[in-house]
């Protein structure tokens, strides 16, 4: 068996899997690979599956699978895998990290202190406790955001037609069930959701004014959730108070994508999964799933 590894995983991760027969990461040996292991910079469309004549399984190491055609997968027998529960805590520190950094102004005071300013009467902060956030999607990452955000005395609410009150209450969030409410009660919002042909465009201008005035967006999902043009116009306008993001149509995202000249921006390039302890633990969840996969006689 051929295992190809297409993207940037953890070092160690080779030699985990050499138990299961040859590793390579020579993208040139595509059409040999009874697996692929891919993240988000590798895209696996039609051509490309076309391709791996021998492919069994192809492993996304992360959550989303929108970079592989599924459709298209399935057709040639090929099994499609993620890694669900890897990244949860990873990318869950991040989202919270940049919903305490804009009220606590922290970008603006490392920046002004660098530059040799002392803005102590300027930069006034607010707090987290009190306020109200609203999660959209509420998977694994979505979990941990809550658990978070309660511990910093938030009010939790989220909208997700595809979760039952049960799960909402047993986190301690309160379901809504109409995206306008459902923005309309966050101070904070928090976007945690996969690319769907729902979700493609959902945060458009009609949506964020249904938004409260000043209310602070935080996208570590997929950056095609949100309308990148009508996101800038509301930053412009001071309708958003800001807009945090570590996710982008494309990495990196052109010259000329909104955001990046839009005011009140707390911008990552897509970090967010990329923690030393995720990357073990998306190794983890790889050789399990080719163990499966072996035992199944897939492989």
């Amino acid at each position: 068996m051929l295992i190809l590894i297409s993207d940037a995983f953890d070092p160690s991760l080779p030699d985990r899997l050499s138990r299961f027969g040859e590793v390579t990461d020579d993208t040139g040996r595509l059409s040999e690979a009874d697996v692929v292991l891919v993240r988000s910079k590798t895209k696996c469309t039609r051509d490309y599956i076309e391709k791996a004549s021998n492919l069994k399984l192809i492993i996304r190491g992360g959550v989303g699978t929108d970079n592989i055609d599924k459709e298209f997968a399935a057709s040639k027998g090929i099994s499609v895998r993620n890694t669900p529960k890897a990244s949860s805590v990873a990318v869950a520190e991040l989202a919270f990290a940049m919903m305490l950094a804009v009220p606590n102004r922290l970008v603006e005071a490392h920046n002004s202190m660098a530059s040799g300013a002392w803005e102590k009467k300027k930069l006034k902060r607010t707090e987290l406790c009190g306020k109200k956030l609203t999660l959209f999607g509420l998977g694994n990452i979505a979990a941990e955001v809550s658990k978070r955000a309660s511990a910093f005395g938030m009010e939790v609410f989220a909208y997700d037609p595809f979760v039952d009150s049960d799960r909402a209450s047993n986190l301690g969030v309160t379901l809504v069930s109409d995206v306008k409410e459902a923005v309309s009660k966050g101070d904070y919002i928090s976007l945690h959701l996969p690319l769907t042909d729902d979700t493609r465009g959902l945060i458009n201008s009609d949506v964020i004014g249904a938004m409260k005035d000043g209310a602070v967006l935080v996208n570590t999902g997929r950056g095609l959730c949100v309308d990148a043009t009508s996101v800038a116009a509301a930053l412009e306008s001071g309708k958003l108070g800001a807009y945090c993001t570590d996710v982008w149509p494309s990495d990196p995202p052109a010259e000329d994508y909104p955001i990046l000249k839009a005011p009140r921006v707390l911008m990552a390039p897509h970090i967010g999964a990329s923690t030393s302890e995720n990357l073990l633990r998306i190794g983890d969840e790889v050789e399990s799933i080719i163990q499966e996969n072996l035992e199944k006689g897939v492989l």
